[in-house]
């Protein structure tokens, strides 16, 4: 069932649409002119609104304004008995979800308004797995080194500068890519990830550029590529020092000129993607052994962030076990263990040579091998274990 809101400054229509909406199960509210409308709108939750143009108080237009500065994910239908194309044209400019006319066809009104509320479910859905996937890529610690971080980030995000980040395996160099891009104005566009050491060197190339049907033996049919994809938003190149040096080449012509040719083509396709690169390879002792081009990585080295290893920020390991403790008992389903000032002792006795992504395995290990509490006995148990001897 679903609430919804009726402005309409005529008592028969408002009567009409609250006994039809009731019947089909909804609950409604009637507003008998714009201010109260508004008003009523400010004061609770509605999943639709339906709004007349032509009111004496307030004209709808002006309604619909100021419902669209309050929450502009709640739909609203402008319903008319004085309709015409450029109402509806400037309804819909304003933020309208739909425009019916007077007499109202009752079973179109029921029609749009079940739209009107998938279109809401999608966008609740949507911002669900969003606020999911922020949490995924938080950026958590408060110590030095790691600010020194999250502060370059804040200068860096809203401007359009290419960003190397360096750091070792598992230090978390894509939470820093994904928190650049959030707080970015690309932050509504795609974000596009390529692990460029995870793709054999033949490949590269198409899965960046994309390739046409019968460029070669196994394109069988187009491919976009991750450039493309990326269109308006940011490119993400992981382990960029493993990308080959034929790839290389067309990546730098691509950040010079914007554009792009697919393989098998000799089509130019421009794009505007930024890109950030992250690498735990010496570049520049890649460029020494000619592994690298020296042109490209200044290219994508107009700002470098490297991001410490947890051995470097181990302050931040109580905030990290407290982090996963949340996260990973939420995954599982189960309560939050207590751990022990002592396990936390202990964890931050280790050398993480795994840096996050070890820590974050160990903290799993523990939460599912221990009953109700983590201590310290359970981390010089669990956290380290030795393969037993073969018989």
């Amino acid at each position: 069932m679903s609430k919804i809101l009726v402005i309409d400054d005529e008592r028969a229509i408002r009567n009409t649409l609250k006994e039809v909406l009731e019947y089909e199960k909804h609950e409604v509210d009637l507003a008998e002119d714009g201010p109260k409308g508004i008003e009523m709108f400010a004061s609770n939750s509605y999943d639709v609104v339906l709004c007349d143009i032509k009111m004496a108080k307030m004209d709808g237009i002006e309604v619909l304004g100021k419902i669209e500065e309050t929450s502009s994910d709640v739909p609203v239908i402008m319903i008319s008995g004085h309709g015409n194309i450029d109402t509806a044209v400037e309804a819909i400019k304003k933020g309208a979800y739909d425009f019916l006319e007077k007499p109202l066809d009752l079973n179109r009104l029921l029609i749009t308004i079940r739209n009107a509320m998938d279109k809401s479910t999608l966008i609740t859905q949507t911002q669900v797995l969003k606020n999911k996937v922020s949490k995924m890529y938080e950026i958590v610690g408060n110590s030095e080194a790691i600010d020194q971080v999250k502060t370059m980030i804040d200068r860096v995000a809203s401007t359009e500068a290419r960003v190397l980040i360096t750091g070792s395996n598992g230090t978390g160099k894509e939470l820093v890519a994904h928190q650049i891009h959030e707080k970015s104005n690309r932050a509504k566009g795609p974000f596009v990830e390529v692990n460029c050491a995870a793709i054999p060197s033949e490949l590269i190339e198409s899965e960046l550029f994309g390739h046409e049907k019968g460029s070669f033996t196994s394109a069988i049919k187009q491919r976009i590529g991750k450039f493309e994809q990326a269109n308006g938003g940011t490119l993400f190149l992981d382990e960029i020092g493993d990308m080959s040096l034929s790839a290389q080449a067309k990546v730098l012509r691509a950040l010079q000129e914007n554009k792009i040719t697919r393989v098998g083509s000799d089509k130019d396709i421009h794009v505007n993607v930024r890109v950030i690169t992250a690498t735990n390879k010496n570049i520049k002792k890649e460029i020494e052994n000619n592994n690298f081009r020296e042109d490209l990585y200044h290219r994508l080295s107009v700002i470098l962030i490297h991001v410490p290893s947890l051995n470097e920020r181990s302050d931040d390991i109580p905030l990290l076990a407290e982090h996963f403790n949340s996260l990973i008992c939420g995954e599982y389903g189960m309560s939050r263990k207590n751990i022990t000032k002592d396990a936390i002792d202990e964890l931050q006795k280790i050398q993480w040579t795994g840096n996050i992504r070890e820590f974050r395995n160990v903290l799993e290990r523990l939460i599912i091998l221990c009953p109700n509490e983590i201590t310290g006995k359970d981390v010089l148990a669990y956290a380290k274990p030795v393969s037993g001897n073969n018989t």
